[in-house]
């Protein structure tokens, strides 16, 4: 019988505490939920920053610029352009694709914002450039021609041409 009592008290005095056990698995189990939060949220971060820098959609080079662009490649959206546009980012743009080079002539009707246009030919290569061209105030509002054929053209807001010191010649490339 000596036996049986003394395994009795053993168990009693070495038998941890059921209360201190919940109290450790509780702050266990939340110190494990704030570490997948964090985790969580680190990746999150990373994701959105990857997505900020990815470029996606249609972009231009020139220069080594980089630009976002929307793309004008019908007579509809060839028409309304950047027409109505209170602003644009830095990094934007327009870029119209016509079916055949030829002498193209641009207006700023209902343009509300100054652009530079550059016109490139069927290579990408720069024709001319038309720089800081105001919005229209007149009517009819004057044209901005090419001083060749072209077969792209490219707005950006006023400015940027002079900022990228671009010349004829200086190629365009493009990722749709």
């Amino acid at each position: 019988m000596k036996l049986l009592s003394e395994h009795v008290r053993y168990n009693q005095q070495n038998r941890p505490n059921l209360k201190l056990q919940q109290a450790f698995a509780m702050k266990f189990s939340l110190n494990l939920r704030r570490t997948a939060l964090s985790l969580t949220l680190a990746i999150a971060a990373l994701t959105l920053t990857a997505c900020a820098t990815t470029p996606t959609g249609p972009s231009v080079t020139l220069k080594g610029h980089r630009y976002s662009v929307e793309l004008a490649e019908d007579p509809a959206s060839q028409e309304r352009g950047l027409m109505f546009r209170e602003e644009m980012a830095d990094d934007h743009g327009m870029l119209f694709i016509f079916t055949e080079s030829g002498m193209q002539a641009f207006w700023m009707k209902n343009t509300k914002i100054p652009l530079d246009m550059f016109f490139f030919d069927d290579q990408r290569r720069l024709v001319n450039v038309q720089e800081r061209v105001p919005p229209c105030r007149a009517d009819p509002c004057p044209p901005y021609p090419s001083s060749g054929p072209a077969m792209y053209v490219l707005e950006l807001n006023a400015g940027q041409a002079g900022k990228i010191g671009v010349k004829a010649g200086d190629e365009l490339t493009f990722i749709r």
